[in-house]
């Protein structure tokens, strides 16, 4: 099992500084934390470093380290050179439903990033991922992406697929592209959802307010929809099971925002804090479906959601007893 080596730039392999506005939710905070909520793909630790560099300016003044985070504040983060990076076989466990030669399906812990990133260059997915299958992952996506067809966020358990071999990861991505796939997802979210089920069509582009955020817009976006049932309903809140038609970055927590149900514990969409201990969005990947791309056959396999998502259920139920 060897290292694999990409040169790479940061944030989205092109931009050289990053603007954003603080917005109500992260006042308040240590600047480096409220960031670093803000920008999941970047750690605490590699904006801390930023900021004593000088690389992070409030207002066009440089930062400091414990300065706090004011709504409406605009800042500017200045990203390193591009620089080679070695990513690396580590031994971390994987919860592995499925696995053959071409492909294979993992439940993801939430707080684990997919693929490395400036300020998360270890402990991803990937760097599981090469461990356990050596040098047997599709390459179609690069170095930095090995076996990766597609991705859920960091703070969202569940379901993935991984591509093994270049025919899986072309077939898979296919069925992505096509939207034959079944991906089913549970949600806690806030408010009362009157509606026994529903549909969003709405579409998804970049929020021309922050950069770190998507939003539903009719001009330089994607088509999204998503479909969503009603499970569970606690007055204040509802338990759902949202579909995904189409795939977009963020798809479910933009589409129930938009609809005035945010997901509850996402700080980036909805409220900042929550009284139901809540760390990270109530977003689990429960159900994943596909053709299998070599053999032909439909599998299907389902991941319950896990133990911090099922403390804030048992709360709600026990509290509409």
């Amino acid at each position: 099992m060897g290292r694999r080596t990409e040169t790479i730039d940061n944030m989205n392999e092109t931009d050289e500084k990053i603007i954003i506005n603080i917005d109500e939710t992260a006042a308040g905070k240590r600047l480096d934390a409220a960031l670093a909520a803000m920008l999941p793909d970047l750690s605490r630790s590699f904006l801390q470093k930023l900021i004593e560099q000088g690389d992070v300016l409030a207002e066009g003044k440089p930062c400091t380290k414990k300065q706090k985070a004011e709504a409406g504040m605009q800042i500017e983060i200045s990203l390193p050179e591009p620089e080679t990076l070695d990513v690396t076989p580590e031994d971390i466990p994987l919860d592995i439903v499925y696995e053959d030669e071409d492909l294979l399906v993992v439940n993801k812990p939430a707080g684990m990033v997919v693929h490395p990133a400036p300020g998360n260059y270890s402990g991803t997915l990937v760097n599981a991922l090469m461990y356990h299958c050596g040098q047997e992952l599709s390459a179609i996506n690069g170095v930095i992406r090995p076996g990766i067809v597609h991705r859920i966020d960091k703070d969202t358990s569940g379901l993935l697929m991984v591509a093994k071999s270049d025919r899986a990861h072309t077939g898979l991505s296919e069925q992505l592209k096509v939207h034959s796939l079944t991906r089913k997802y549970v949600a806690i979210v806030y408010n009362n959802i009157k509606e026994d089920s529903g549909t969003v069509d709405a579409p998804i582009g970049r929020d021309p307010s922050n950069r770190l955020k998507n939003t539903v817009i009719y001009q330089n976006s994607r088509e999204a929809v998503t479909h969503y049932n009603v499970l569970e309903r606690f007055g204040d809140f509802t338990l759902i099971e949202a579909v995904l038609e189409t795939g977009r970055t963020h798809q479910i927590r933009v589409h129930m925002t938009y609809i005035k149900h945010p997901l509850l514990g996402d700080e980036l969409y909805g409220p900042a804090k929550n009284k139901l201990g809540a760390k990270r969005q109530m977003l689990h990947a429960k159900v994943l479906g596909f053709v299998h791309p070599v053999t032909g056959e439909y599998l299907e396999f389902e991941a319950e959601p896990p133990e911090d998502f099922m403390k804030v259920l048992t709360k709600l139920r026990e509290r509409k007893k």
